[in-house]
């Protein structure tokens, strides 16, 4: 499984990765998470607001900081 966390660096940004990595933790479940910090590759994947997560290539959530409780949802 690969997790995207796309966004230019901003604290949301980082809580995002951080969330990602503890419910994956929590869960016990392996995954690649990758940051992308580049604009051009988030415009021509359709982001318009970060922060933004992409799952396996399908983006699941933009503009917020996901809970554990959406993670837990994203990996079932």
């Amino acid at each position: 499984m690969k997790i995207e966390v796309l966004g230019p660096g901003c604290p949301k940004c980082a809580d995002t990765e951080k969330v990602i990595k503890a419910t994956l933790a929590e869960l016990k479940k392996d995954a690649e998470v990758v940051k992308i910090a580049d604009i051009g590759e988030m415009v021509d994947r359709g982001v318009m607001i970060t922060p933004a997560v992409i799952i396996d290539g399908k983006k699941v959530c933009e503009g917020k900081v996901p809970t554990p409780e959406m993670i837990k949802g994203w990996l079932r």
